[in-house]
């Protein structure tokens, strides 16, 4: 480290682990709750969750979750997803906007997180302005 920069010293302290934690032991839970559009019938979960099965990336590679991350189905319309390794919820959002548009379901559904590490579908808010130009 003698001859680096500046920008690399500091660089290279920000990705030191805190005093007492091993490096790489990263555990995250992330939830996807499309129990909403699986309850109206538009929304199969099961073809959600093996889509995320085939699309997610590991080290550059598709197909290639081993132990690191587990896909499950949690009960009417929820999926977990518990990685071993970095992980970021921005991918997750972005792989079920994909899945959404695959299926055609972008125009109706969203992807909105309610809170740090949850998911979740909603129908978009429609107002029904045909209906309230004919009560004038």
């Amino acid at each position: 480290m003698a001859g680096a920069t500046k920008t690399q010293r500091t660089s290279a302290l920000r990705h030191a682990p805190p005093k007492g934690q091993k490096p790489g032991k990263i555990t995250k839970k992330f939830i996807i709750n499309a129990s909403q559009p699986a309850s109206d019938k538009i929304f199969d979960v099961s073809a959600f969750e093996k889509f995320l099965h085939d699309k997610i990336k590991v080290d550059n590679r598709v197909g290639n979750l081993g132990d690191t991350i587990q896909i499950s189905q949690q009960g009417e319309g929820k999926i977990e997803v518990i990685a071993h390794t970095q992980f970021s919820g921005r991918y997750l959002k972005y792989l079920t906007k994909k899945f959404l548009k695959k299926q055609q379901l972008r125009d109706w559904l969203r992807v909105v997180s309610t809170s740090q590490g949850i998911y979740e579908l909603r129908f978009f808010n429609v107002v029904n302005d045909a209906d309230e130009e004919d009560d004038e």
